[in-house]
């Protein structure tokens, strides 16, 4: 039987993130004055190792928080694997192997020459990857647009934010693949927008985010709600594992192709979103233990709806070029108002239980 996780205080939750942000800086630097001999060089590499933690955080907020929503399914071993397997996964797959993929398919070259490619040649390595930015801006939209969608069009919820918009929505959710028939349909505008050659590519890459996705669910239903034959510190977290490893993925395209405007040295850009990918999944594993989406009933509404509006830029960006700043400061305004919404709403029902109570003292 699982123990239950007794809350630590805010900043114990970042201890692991404080130290791999140590580690990280240092190696940064380290990699600098190797790359540049001189203190001037160095500095900037910390500089920018610095920059991109912090944006790799500012553009994660609402991943956090749509982490938690998902992470409190699972039993406490797996947050512990999500936090340390995940992270590996995260660092090394997705802002190391990940670009040597995408390189590697799109010059046709192997994972070695790929990964010499980007030591040796990085202005070559950097065209590569922003040549590929259609492509995984299709995929990783779908993507996110479906578990945006899926959120908000399900019968079974019950508390809303924009109640017109979001009743309407539970309701609709009755229609068998509703979600599925809009991404589809945005997916068709898109590509009639595109043309040409790339409007065939963006609609390839687009079906296989959704099939993605779909194939995520299916997985996560069959590995999690399969009490026979998962063990009982598996049930409730395997699926639930791979579907946020897969999220994680999704929301870091946009930010590893962004951070090639900061530099093109694949090792910084490493160092500088694995330290911002630590300091998220521990914000995550905070937001599950100390119960903050129970508190804040708005929070969860405004990270979807931020997913929402990422999905639709990485749509937008396959036409035309917006900063990364963007991005973050819309997501990052969603989620304060959502706060904003639910402090309100906490402050609403004090002040009523108060007058309930008055009302029985005098009565």
């Amino acid at each position: 039987m699982n123990q239950p996780v007794v809350p630590q205080s805010s900043l114990g939750y970042f201890r692991w993130a404080f130290i791999v942000t140590a580690l990280g800086l240092v190696l940064g630097a380290v990699l600098g004055w190797q790359t540049t001999g001189t203190i001037g060089g160095m500095a900037t590499v910390f500089f920018i190792c610095t920059v991109l933690a912090v944006l790799e955080i500012s553009l994660s907020f609402d991943n956090a928080i749509v982490n938690a929503n998902k992470l409190k399914e699972m039993t406490p071993v797996w947050q512990k694997r999500f936090l340390t397997w995940g992270i590996i996964i995260a660092v090394f797959g997705m802002r190391i192997v990940f670009p040597l993929a995408i390189v590697a398919i799109a010059a046709r070259i192997g994972p070695w020459d790929a990964l010499v490619l980007a030591a040796r040649e990085p202005e070559e390595y950097a065209r590569i990857m922003n040549d590929a930015h259609l492509p995984i801006a299709a995929f990783g939209g779908t993507f996110l647009m479906m578990v945006g969608l899926s959120y908000f069009f399900d019968h079974e919820k019950k508390i809303h934010w924009f109640r017109g918009l979001e009743k309407v929505m539970a309701r609709s959710a009755t229609i068998r693949g509703i979600e599925i028939a809009f991404v589809l349909a945005l997916m068709l505008v898109f590509s009639w927008l595109i043309g040409g050659e790339e409007a065939s590519v963006f609609v390839h890459c687009a079906i296989y985010g959704l099939l993605t996705f779909l194939a995520v669910e299916v997985v996560g239903e069959l590995l999690d709600a399969s009490q026979q034959t998962m063990s009982a510190a598996a049930k409730g977290g395997l699926g639930a594992f791979i579907y946020l490893e897969v999220l994680d993925a999704s929301f870091s395209f946009d930010g590893v192709i962004g951070a090639f405007a900061l530099t093109q040295n694949l090792f910084v850009i490493a160092i500088g979103l694995g330290i911002g990918a630590m300091y998220v999944r521990s914000m995550t594993i905070m937001l599950v233990e100390k119960g903050t989406l129970a508190e804040y009933r708005y929070l969860e509404h405004g990270a979807f709806y931020a997913i929402l509006i990422l999905s639709v830029i990485m749509y937008a960006q396959t036409l035309m070029h917006i900063p990364e700043v963007i991005t973050g400061l819309g997501g990052a305004a969603l989620i304060g108002l959502s706060l904003w919404s639910s402090i309100r709403h906490n402050m609403r029902e004090r002040v009523e239980e108060h007058g309930a109570e008055r009302e029985e003292l005098h009565a």
